[in-house]
């Protein structure tokens, strides 16, 4: 078992939200409860997500990030990072950046690690241009030793299709072939009606899948899930050796997360809005200290 004397401090670099939890919102407090230090880096500062009517806000650039990550560098900050986390990033130059960012920081520590959350869309929607694409399959993904993307983002990387179970391992080897260690796809529609799943590879380990039986009802969508997992597979990967155990424990909390919101929906019949759908991460407080596992991996190889 992994021991409480490692160095857990994360530079989380993903957008930030006045109201609600996604991006560094949602990913910060569970890190905090996991026992990290968390340095949130903010690509966007909007009122709201971007499902709500309207939201306002500015996006940060390429030169800023630059400034604020050279002042820690200045400050000796770098050697300090277990981790990098990297989620929605809008701007291709800023995408760019990162990457300079990954190389400073493993000079500074070798053993840094950099979880590559890909947030490009979800559900065939696209939601950054189209110029991000190849940055993040050319420059950002040979970077990383953890990625978790979803299903539509694992076909815009890889430029394949991904329908099958035997796609799903052929993308797997895609990413491993870039020398990326351990993929996630956090969620995907193969599989039976109404069950997500989920799957994990390791490059010289095991894989495994996850069947999630989705609440709510088929239409329910709920922003920040993708957020959530990233931040909370880092930290159970990096406190436990046994990476299924790490990848169980990831959803049993993100589930419980899911069951709280639902269970605060308004009654049946009544249409719930974006506020009424914003995760209630506060009231999953143990659920995040203290996961309980019901979803068993199935172990595939």
């Amino acid at each position: 078992m992994a021991t409480d004397s490692k160095l857990k401090r994360v530079l989380s670099i993903q957008s930030h939200v006045v109201h609600g939890y996604v991006g560094n919102k949602v990913a910060t407090f569970p890190l905090q409860l996991l026992g990290f230090d968390v340095d949130p880096l903010n690509s966007v500062q909007f009122s709201n997500h971007t499902g709500y009517p309207c939201f306002k806000g500015p996006v940060s650039n390429e030169k800023e990030l630059a400034t604020i990550f050279g002042a820690l560098e200045d400050n000796s900050i770098l050697p300090h990072y277990s981790h990098l986390l990297t989620g929605y990033i809008g701007n291709a130059l800023f995408l760019r950046q990162c990457a300079v960012i990954v190389k400073k920081l493993r000079a500074a520590n070798p053993n840094l690690i950099y979880v590559c959350d890909p947030v490009m869309g979800d559900n065939g929607s696209l939601y950054v241009p189209k110029e991000l694409l190849p940055i993040y399959r050319d420059e950002i993904i040979p970077l990383a030793d953890i990625i978790t993307p979803n299903q539509y983002e694992v076909e815009l990387i890889t430029e394949r299709q991904v329908k099958t179970e035997a796609d799903v391992w052929s993308a797997m080897d895609w990413f491993h072939s870039r020398n990326i260690n351990t993929v996630v796809i956090s969620s995907s529609d193969i599989g039976q009606p109404g069950i997500l799943r989920a799957f994990l590879s390791q490059k010289n380990g095991p894989r495994s899948a996850i069947d999630i039986p989705k609440q709510g009802g088929k239409d329910l969508i709920f922003t920040g899930t993708g957020d959530l997992f990233a931040s909370l597979f880092l930290a159970h990967s990096y406190k436990n050796d046994n990476i299924i155990d790490a990848f169980e424990k990831t959803i049993a909390t993100l589930q419980a997360v899911i069951k709280h919101t639902v269970s605060a929906l308004p009654k049946e019949g009544a249409a719930a809005s974006a506020f009424d759908r914003e995760l209630k991460l506060i009231q999953s407080k143990r659920d995040i200290e203290v996961p309980v596992v019901v979803l068993k991996a199935q172990r595939l190889n």
